[in-house]
C-alpha cells in the first residue's frame, strides 16, 4: 500500500484545513487509517483514527469537537477536516494505515504502512 497525504498549508489561526489521504495499490476496506503529528522536538501525537469497516471514528481530546474523519470509498480516500486551528495545531501531519485493535488505534507502533508527511502551520 502506497499512501499520499496532502491539504497541508499555512492557515491563520482560526482557520480550517482538510488533510488527504489517499491510498494506491490496496483498498482500505478491512484496515483503520489513523493521522498522527509531530511537531519539531515533540514526540509524534496521535490524531484521530478511522476504522474503514463499520466507519467508526475517534479522535484526541485535543482536536475532538473541532476535526472531523470521512471518506470518499469511490477515490480510496480518508479526509480529516480540522478546524478552529491553532499554533499549537502546527505539525508535519502523517497518514498510517494498520490493523490494530480498538484499544491501541492511538499507538503508532500498530500502523505498517506511512505517507509521506504533510506540513500543516498555523500562524497566531
Amino acid at each position: 500500500v502506497q499512501l499520499q497525504a496532502s491539504g497541508g498549508g499555512l492557515v491563520q489561526a482560526g482557520g480550517s484545513l482538510r488533510l488527504s489521504c489517499t491510498a494506491s495499490g490496496r483498498a482500505f476496506s478491512g484496515y483503520t487509517i489513523a493521522w498522527f503529528r509531530q511537531a519539531p522536538g515533540k514526540e509524534r501525537e496521535f490524531v484521530a483514527a478511522f476504522r474503514w469497516s463499520g466507519g467508526s471514528s475517534t479522535y484526541a481530546d485535543s482536536v475532538k469537537g473541532r476535526s472531523t474523519i470521512s471518506r470518499d470509498s469511490a477515490k480510496n480516500t480518508v479526509y480529516l477536516q480540522m478546524n478552529r486551528l491553532g499554533p499549537e495545531d502546527t505539525a508535519v501531519y502523517s497518514c498510517a494505515v494498520g490493523k490494530p485493535i480498538l484499544s491501541s488505534q492511538r499507538d503508532y507502533r500498530q500502523f505498517y504502512y506511512w505517507g509521506q508527511g504533510t506540513q500543516v502551520t498555523v500562524s497566531s
